[in-house]
């Protein structure tokens, strides 16, 4: 779509632009009009991660980094502001981004590592219409949704809703900062409140959730294949880039991925495997074709392709597992008066491999707060290792760890 988009742009428009705002890095990436890429740049991403669970973000830094990685991008790109023919915006799926008055931030965003909402999945899924919200969602309930989120918040601290007047994720928070338009995508509205077969909002999940009494804060489903809007002057002046350059909302970071690594359109039954701050697998498969299991697990996920969805199974934590077993040891080296950054301690794990045994010590990877949400949910699933000896030192733990995954 974006594509025909800038085809239809005014001449010398040569280059589409993608945002992925991650849970690790915000990314700008520059497309010529056949795919191809030409440049990158990045931001490293913020949040922060309390002891009672939660996992926070705040709005405007996240739009300021995204805007800063537009102003790096055109560093990069010579003349993209009048090359730019299309602009489109994913992230991070999952989580609540409450919006109040003024299109300003109610409070932090909570992300999709945030547990707190642990207790109410538990109520929720003991629910009487719980397998009738997994059948239209065709995605089991967990703490990283939103919905499960706002069902928390409504009954401990019903003020955020309150004062919210639009409940957004992560890459709607950025649309919005883009285009002035409050909006999600097909994808995180139906595998939350709606159902993957119309890809419109439902009234029985929105029910089971307990939320029919905040439905006014859900926004309008915007289909970016179908529509787009302008981006507005201010964020022009903030990215560098033109005022009036399309916008298309994209489908959530994990289903965008997948298309472009090929889950569809080739032949045979394609599987993709993300491994990043958590692990995604799907698979692509006709919306009559999906099959929901009995443990009412994994997401169903709408791809930007009529009739076609994924199905999905993710682990909570992929990558946040290396990430806490280098910190071990940048945590000690810093006692001792010694700096590794992240970069640093990630180029020497090839050697921490080799000169560790394969198969010595099994460990449980599930780091997160938030436990596990696939294939099995637990809040309460938490990391071990077994099989430690005394001859077991530093390099067997981090290849227990990635052998883990």
């Amino acid at each position: 779509m974006l594509a025909a988009e800038a085809e239809r742009s005014v001449a010398g428009a040569d280059v589409i632009v993608g945002i992925d705002s991650g849970t690790s890095v915000i990314k700008a990436v520059a497309f010529d009009l056949s795919g191809r890429q030409i440049a990158s740049a990045s931001v490293p991403n913020r949040y922060a991660s309390g002891a009672d669970g939660s996992a926070t973000q705040s709005l405007p830094q996240t739009w300021r980094d995204c805007a800063a990685a537009l102003r790096g991008l055109g560093d990069k790109v010579e003349n993209l502001g009048a090359r730019t023919a299309a602009l489109a915006v994913t992230g991070q799926g999952d989580g609540t981004w409450l919006v109040g008055r003024e299109n300003k931030p109610v409070a932090d965003a909570w992300l999709w590592l945030d547990a707190r909402a642990s207790s109410t999945v538990e109520r929720l899924a003991a629910g009487p219409l719980s397998r009738a919200r997994f059948e239209a969602t065709g995605t089991g309930l967990n703490t990283c949704q939103q919905g499960s989120q706002m069902a928390h918040m409504d009954s401990y601290s019903p003020d955020l809703l309150d004062h919210a007047e639009v409940a957004l994720h992560c890459k709607d928070w950025l649309y919005l900062n883009l285009t002035g338009v409050r909006a999600t995508d097909p994808s995180e509205a139906s595998f939350t409140f709606g159902n993957f077969r119309t890809r419109r909002y439902d009234d029985t999940v929105i029910e089971a959730l307990g939320l029919s009494r905040r439905r006014k804060l859900l926004p309008e489903i915007v289909d970016g294949t179908m529509a787009t809007h302008p981006l507005t002057a201010e964020a022009a002046a903030e990215t560098g880039l033109k005022a009036g350059t399309p916008v298309s909302l994209g489908y959530v970071d994990m289903v965008m991925t997948a298309l472009g690594a090929g889950v569809c359109g080739g032949e045979g039954d394609v599987a993709c495997s993300i491994v990043g701050s958590t692990g995604v697998h799907m698979r692509a498969v006709p919306t009559n074709g999906v099959h929901l299991n009995k443990e009412g697990s994994g997401y169903v996920i709408a791809l930007p392709i009529p009739g076609l969805v994924t199905q999905v199974q993710t682990n909570m934590a992929t990558s946040l597992n290396i990430d806490w077993v280098l910190g071990l040891a940048a945590d000690v080296l810093k006692e001792f008066g010694h700096e590794a950054n992240h970069s640093e301690l990630v180029g020497r794990i090839d050697q921490w491999l080799a000169a560790s045994q394969p198969g010595q010590v099994v460990y449980h990877p599930y780091i997160s707060d938030a436990g596990e949400r696939g294939p099995f949910v637990n809040a309460n699933a938490r990391a071990g290792f077994v099989g430690l000896s005394v001859s077991h030192r530093y390099a067997n733990v981090v290849r227990a760890v990635i052998e883990g995954l």
